[in-house]
């Protein structure tokens, strides 16, 4: 069975977002991003909210990164590969090649989804994560913590819901920024 992965990069303080919506505080430099590339090699599906999904669409572009930096290169392939699914009932439609989308999300279905996938899956942004969390469907959360205190916006994680962790791996990089790697407890 695949896991369910949630990953973040956040601040200090614990949003992924700053009250303006930014996160140009959080952008991984080449070290961090490399390593999240080699992550990202164990995810066969992205469930993305929205928000999320937006942020993330340029890397379906493949001309936009035919020049650009190695690790960039990779991340874009990388992510051309996947399978995305959107959930949002505002959008009329989405775009890329292997991404479909869905206006409920569904615990049941994921949880068939991960019982079904040959490859972990990723969930992204902090909206449709509550819901994975509160369904008990999390199993990972890989965390990119920034060296920055923003002081509002957009909570990395849910309110509301209580959950134990265990500490499975952790990494410094040169820039500050700290990976944490927790597999949830029941």
């Amino acid at each position: 069975m695949a896991k369910l992965l949630y990953s973040a990069l956040m601040s200090l303080d614990g949003y992924v977002a700053d009250e303006h919506g930014n996160f140009d505080w959080a952008e991984p430099d080449e070290e961090a991003h490399t390593f999240i590339n080699d992550l990202e090699r164990s995810v066969g599906t992205h469930l993305l909210g929205r928000k999320m999904y937006e942020v993330l669409v340029v890397w379906d572009d493949a001309d936009a990164f035919a020049n650009a930096s190695g690790y960039l290169k990779d991340f874009a392939d990388l992510w051309r590969e996947t399978d995305k699914v959107v959930y949002s009932r505002k959008l009329e439609s989405v775009s890329g090649a292997r991404t479909r989308l869905e206006r409920d999300f569904d615990p049941q279905a994921v949880q068939q989804m991960k019982v079904q996938a040959d490859a972990d899956i990723a969930i992204g942004g902090p909206n449709l994560a509550e819901g994975a969390f509160k369904a008990g469907l999390v199993d990972e959360c890989h965390f990119f913590v920034a060296p920055a205190v923003i002081g509002g916006g957009t909570r990395g994680l849910p309110n509301g819901v209580r959950i134990g962790l265990q500490l499975l791996d952790e990494r410094r990089f040169e820039n500050g920024m700290v990976y944490l790697r927790y597999r949830t407890k029941p």
